[in-house]
């Protein structure tokens, strides 16, 4: 069994950066990729960004690119999520997962078959 834990959360204002880490653990650990899905109050889970665990090819939701960038440490089994010039709206609990199918399902929550619990970001206005 594989558990993914998230940290680096928190309450920021307008305009802050923060980076989000997901450790992985567990059973050997080589997904196809890992993934950062958000999910606002209200709201549902949408696709933040994906990258491929060997290899590290990227994919962003278009409400990110250039504002967030995803990267991995293979040898410490850990993604992160640098945000920079975060925004309200960008308020939500933010999710790692891992898994993956194929690179045209990296945007797809059901191809990733492990979850983190999540962390929150607010962003205060």
């Amino acid at each position: 069994q594989v558990q993914l834990v998230e940290s680096g959360g928190g309450l920021v204002q307008d305009g802050a950066s923060l980076r989000l880490s997901c450790a992985a653990s567990g059973r050997t650990f080589s997904p196809y990729a890992m993934a950062w899905f958000r999910q606002a109050p209200g709201k549902e889970r949408e696709f933040v960004s994906a990258i491929t665990w060997i290899g590290g090819m990227t994919v962003y939701a278009d409400s990110v690119k250039g504002q967030f960038t995803i990267s991995r440490d293979n040898a410490k089994n850990t993604m992160y999520l640098q945000m920079n010039n975060l925004k309200p709206e960008d308020t939500a609990n933010y999710y790692c997962a891992a898994g993956g199918w194929t690179i045209t399902t990296l945007a797809t929550a059901r191809a990733y078959n492990y979850w983190g619990q999540g962390t929150q970001v607010t962003v205060s206005s």
